[in-house]
């Protein structure tokens, strides 16, 4: 039973409740005209105090396809944050008009924080560099809708492994499931956290391997999830430049890949994904965001405990 839950990070659901999502989400791509009054009558109050494009509109998209309302600020310095109010504060003054809230923030933890304090459901919709559970969800549901399953597969993550929130959640969640390898490819300077390394791939035994070269590791992966190297995360503009165009795919790469391999994105990208490569059967991204909405969708019915049935 998922009502009142929270979702901070992706193991909060057991991949029990994962699937229970994922079931609920395929009914709504069949036949989304059947939900669209679920939510009739509940407020999601979208709190970002971060810039986002397809997570903020996803939410608002989802809620607005629901049949509900959406409240909030889509920057800090529009709110009473601007005024010096409390994160807590916030958080209770808005639990008092919303049915739900969603929440990114610059700060790892504040989305926690924020449940520990709220009688209504809270989503983290990214913290810093830590955890973006909902984009977890929506990889593993494409993954799942395009491979059929979510086990038995090798997967290349490429790029931003430091701070690539989106990277650190889809390892934790993927680490449940059978038979998945990983091959990480970045930087020396954005490898992948000892943390991550130590509790998770580690302490479950998972395969793993470290590398540098996207070229070489092509042709062993079937799924491939580009990430962008994130200025936002940078003190220092001269690293940022020197490691901003690290790697690039484009027709020629793909030439080394299997025709089978799926390109997966958590957007927006920079350079990292050459224009051309969209026509490409393999590119999954944009599918990729629209099941972003209707996993959200799914995810808000949940939490809300609202009848499921059409």
């Amino acid at each position: 039973m998922l009502k009142g839950r929270h979702l901070i990070e992706p193991k909060d659901f057991s991949k029990e409740e994962l699937e229970e999502i994922f079931n609920l989400t395929d009914k709504i791509v069949e036949k989304p005209e059947k939900f669209n009054k679920k939510c009739s009558g509940k407020i999601l109050a979208n709190l970002f105090y971060e810039p986002s494009t397809r997570t903020r509109l996803s939410f608002e998209a989802a809620m607005f396809r629901l049949g509900g309302e959406v409240v909030g600020f889509s920057s800090a310095d529009s709110s009473s944050v601007s005024k010096g109010e409390s994160l807590s504060d916030t958080i209770r003054t808005v639990g008092c008009y919303s049915d739900i809230c969603v929440i990114r923030h610059p700060k790892e933890g504040a989305p926690k924080l924020a449940s520990l304090k709220s009688e209504i459901p809270i989503i983290n919709a990214g913290d810093g560099g830590h955890q973006h559970p909902t984009q977890t969800l929506t990889d593993l549901m494409t993954i799942r809708s395009i491979k059929g399953t979510i086990k038995n597969f090798t997967i290349g993550i490429c790029g931003d492994l430091k701070f690539g929130r989106t990277v650190h959640s889809l390892i934790k969640a993927l680490s449940r499931y059978d038979n998945i390898r990983f091959i990480l490819i970045s930087p020396e300077e954005l490898k992948i956290p000892d943390y991550i390394k130590d509790e998770v791939l580690i302490k479950n035994n998972l395969e793993f391997k470290e590398t540098e070269k996207l070229e070489s590791s092509l042709k062993d992966l079937d799924i491939l999830y580009m990430t962008r190297v994130q200025r936002e995360r940078f003190f220092n503009e001269a690293d940022y430049i020197r490691l901003k165009d690290s790697y690039r795919l484009d027709n020629k790469k793909l030439e080394l890949a299997k025709d089978d391999m799926i390109i997966l994105h958590p957007l927006p990208r920079v350079n990292e994904i050459a224009s051309e490569v969209d026509e490409d059967k393999r590119a999954k991204y944009f599918q990729q965001v629209k099941y972003g909405m209707f996993v959200r969708m799914a995810l808000i019915i949940k939490l809300l405990g609202v009848d499921e049935e059409c």
